[in-house]
């Protein structure tokens, strides 16, 4: 029996989406659940799965089309799959699949989509070189992508010293590279490449959101730093019997920023409020976005009620959060929403950066690299692990004043721990 396959419903929010990956081709058998292809949206991953044990009779929707919420992409056929081999076009599909596994050198059990095996061959990597985040193990596009990106370049021909002369001297490039092409200087040219590849629906997305903040928002940022070494010595003091008690969550930072960031805000409802039109909404709740960084880009899942969140709580929440990032299997309603937002760049060893807003939020902090530094404290010059702290804000319902004294609301609690579970 014939079974239409098609895009699930997206929300609201999601106007359409492509196709990223087939991981199945016609005339292979599949199994009731096994995952047929991937639907990327600008938010997400969205996966499709067997409706019943069979075959794919027939792919209507490439991968790279859009494809749009309930449209046909392709057609299931329920049953047992052929296996006398008398359709001559899945036998030959399997041929050309086993010679191109044969050729790459890949590995049979590494699963891989066609199009990520063709990319994969020519950048004549094997699947032992790529690391896939796909549903088990499974390798994307996306993994081939990075994983050339990060080949070694041994494969190009040693330049003679003359020619790192003139990669040293950019000025003079252009006429020694001439005068090899017409054969009169004899210097050989360098080999040059490029690689063109499309950009990703989460990618493009983010830039469009990155413009809109820029160019529709009246953005400032200020700036302060925080002694963290009484937080650290909390967590010295406590991190064994903290990871013991709650079952193997570890005690870190984020969680006293996500503890003070909602203590502040509730101090100034206008931080955690957002623009609507010509109207201000002042949230009575506390949802905090943590940027997480993954294979895909940037996304930023929702702490919900913050406030009645423990420490514990927020930890385990935060590392759930960025195993499922890497995996892709994020849900979209898990990043809506959200009234203030916490990145936190230091982890990538950044110094001090500007955070920019995430509409319709009015502000997000930006937390940054721990480096010790000689401070003046009551006279003397002490060596104290620092951090500098970046709040950036719409101007338009913030005021620099209330943007200060938020700012230093966060850096007092840190500073002195006991004040987030007494509320000072």
């Amino acid at each position: 029996m014939a079974i239409e396959i098609k895009a699930p419903q997206f929300p609201e929010s999601v106007a359409d989406g492509s196709i990223a990956t087939w991981h199945k081709q016609p005339g292979e058998p599949v199994s009731r659940d096994e995952l047929l292809v991937d639907i990327e949206t600008d938010k997400v991953v969205l996966e499709v799965v067997a409706p019943a044990d069979g075959t794919i009779k027939e792919i209507i929707k490439g991968e790279g089309d859009t494809v749009l919420s309930q449209e046909l992409i392709g057609q299931f056929e329920e049953g047992a799959a052929d296996a006398s081999g008398s359709d001559d076009a899945p036998a030959e599909s399997a041929k050309d699949a086993e010679a191109a596994t044969a050729e790459s050198g890949a590995d049979d059990d590494t699963p891989m989509s066609p199009a990520a095996r063709k990319l994969a061959d020519e950048n004549q990597l094997s699947a032992s070189d790529i690391v896939g985040t796909g549903k088990g193990g499974r390798i994307t596009k996306e993994d081939v992508v990075k994983a050339a990106a990060e080949k070694p370049a041994t494969d190009k021909p040693a330049a003679s010293a003359d020619n790192n002369v003139a990669h040293s001297m950019p000025g003079m490039m252009p006429q020694m590279e001439s005068a090899s092409s017409a054969g009169s200087a004899g210097i050989p040219a360098t080999a040059r490449s490029e690689k063109r590849v499309p950009m990703t629906r989460l990618r493009k997305r983010i830039a469009e959101r990155l413009l809109d903040a820029k160019n529709s928002t009246a953005m400032l940022t200020t700036f302060n730093e925080v002694n963290m070494q009484p937080i650290m010595d909390l967590r010295k003091k406590y991190k064994d019997q903290f990871e013991k008690t709650h079952n193997g969550t570890r005690l870190g930072f984020m969680s006293f920023f996500v503890k003070a960031a909602t203590e502040a805000l509730r101090r100034h409802p206008e931080v955690n409020a957002s623009i609507d039109g010509d109207d201000v909404v002042y949230h009575g709740f506390y949802d905090i976005g943590v940027a997480v960084s993954s294979n895909r880009g940037l996304v930023v899942p929702i702490l919900r009620d913050t406030e009645q969140m423990s420490l514990a709580g927020i930890e385990s929440t935060i590392r759930d959060f960025g195993e499922r990032a890497q995996a892709g299997q994020l849900g979209i309603d898990e990043m809506q929403g959200g009234t203030f937002t916490i990145s936190n760049g230091g982890v990538f060893g950044s110094l001090l950066s500007t955070p920019i807003l995430n509409p319709p939020q009015t502000a997000i902090l930006g937390m940054h690299k721990i480096q010790e530094r000689p401070m003046a404290v009551n006279g003397e010059v002490k060596v104290l692990p620092m951090m500098y702290l970046a709040l950036s804000y719409d101007h338009r319902l913030i005021d620099g004043k209330e943007a200060v004294q938020f700012l230093v609301a966060i850096k007092d609690m840190l500073e002195d721990p006991a004040r987030i579970l007494l509320e000072l």
